[in-house]
């Protein structure tokens, strides 16, 4: 039931407009950035949080495809996309996707943010080891997502029990 509801999850973001061919983007990055869209659309910021600012940092190959992002309505607020060289400049983003797999350097990241309310996604397995809210994960089927619910807790964010759910897994 969970691998059926995960299928339909990601038909549906593969057929959204987000993820149509665009000029310049490849399909998985389109895919990856409709995912993390989502992850912002289900997530809620403390009421403090000013702004939506979706962020990348280090390698991926992702930046073109979140740059599209921009504009886009998250929380009644539009996306601003920005790349960020270093954890200080990433404690105002509420979504920082890292691209780094050496767990030294996403636990540097992750200590430099301190308790800031960001939800962190990983793109690598390490990364939610070295305790990323998400880590977005190439499998033979397709996208999967594990959580890190009490890391993003802890950071403030409030979780959707619908993402919760879609997750292959939950810590």
């Amino acid at each position: 039931m969970k691998a059926r509801a995960a299928l339909c999850l990601a038909a549906a973001l593969a057929t959204s407009p987000l993820c149509q061919a665009q000029l310049g983007v490849d399909a998985d990055a389109q895919l990856r950035a409709a995912f993390i869209y989502r992850f912002a659309q289900f997530t809620q910021w403390p009421a403090d949080s000013s702004g939506m600012n979706l962020c990348m940092a280090g390698p991926g190959g992702m930046e073109e495809a979140l740059r599209q992002l921009g504009g886009r309505l998250v929380a009644g607020q539009p996306l601003n996309f920005r790349v960020v060289d270093s954890p200080r400049e990433a404690a105002s983003c509420q979504v920082l996707v890292l691209g780094q797999s050496d767990p030294a350097t996403l636990r540097r990241w992750l200590q430099g943010l301190g308790d800031a309310p960001v939800l962190v996604v990983g793109l690598v397995p390490e990364a939610l080891r070295a305790g990323v809210s998400i880590a977005l994960l190439a499998e033979p089927q397709g996208l999967a997502f594990s959580i890190n619910h009490s890391e993003a807790k802890r950071r403030g964010l409030a979780l959707s029990g619908q993402m919760l759910k879609l997750a292959r897994e939950v810590r």
